[in-house]
């Protein structure tokens, strides 16, 4: 018959349309991970949600000492790992349950992309991943939403054929000095930071700091100053 006209569609939608907290947590996400629409969020919680689904049918196969549910638990729990969901080793089907509905928002493309400092914004990202700027392993990459693996995790690069990715473009100039006010901005807010806490703490009583000194995780030498 050939390919169908209209396909059917790969996500679950809500089961209520009008839920305020949940519509409004799912604005945040879509503004946070610069996504397209909704529809790119419930894609990748259907996905995550099946993940749970297949987990828990083999739990319940497993039990009645099903030879092949061991087989399918061992492809799962690789499955996982090597999108990089779960860690390597030492994970169970109980980790598969504890995912969060925004795991896979993690390692989408162009939330990497982000992340490696490679754009300024989300929205940059993936209008650099559309325009064919960004490439893995020397592969052009123009789906925002490809799941990346832990394997191409680390071949994530500027396309070496984009004018982008020459240094001296203007655009790469202007995202090195945000990410280096960026930078200076992190530095600074840690200092204030630690600033008000030497203060808070220099304030406090001598006896008070004196009472948790054997206390785990605090330094015995804290500043102190005796308070009228």
């Amino acid at each position: 018959m050939g390919d169908p006209k209209f396909p059917r569609r790969s996500f679950d939608t809500p089961s209520h349309p009008w839920q305020g907290e949940r519509i409004k947590e799912e604005a945040i996400l879509v503004k946070q991970y610069g996504l397209k629409n909704k529809r790119e969020l419930w894609k990748a919680k259907t996905i995550l949600r099946n993940l749970r689904k297949q987990s828990r049918e083999l739990q319940a196969r497993l039990r009645i000492g099903e030879h092949q549910a061991k087989i399918e638990t061992e492809n799962l729990l690789r499955k996982c790992a090597k999108i990089g969901l779960l860690p390597i080793d030492g994970t169970r089907l109980d980790d598969v349950l504890g995912l969060s509905d925004v795991a896979l928002l993690d390692r989408r493309l162009q939330t990497m992309v982000y992340q490696k400092g490679l754009a300024s914004t989300v929205g940059q990202a993936r209008q650099f991943i559309v325009h064919g700027h960004v490439c893995i392993d020397d592969q052009k990459v123009t789906i925002p939403g490809y799941i990346v693996t832990r394997k191409d995790e680390e071949m994530i690069m500027m396309n070496p054929l984009s004018p982008i990715a020459d240094d001296m473009h203007p655009l790469r100039q202007a995202q090195n000095e945000a990410n280096v006010a960026k930078a200076h901005k992190e530095e600074a807010a840690e200092f204030k930071k630690e600033m008000n806490e030497k203060k808070f703490v220099k304030h406090v009583p001598k006896d008070v700091v004196e009472a948790v000194k054997d206390v785990e995780d605090v330094p015995a030498e804290l500043p102190t100053e005796e308070v009228d």
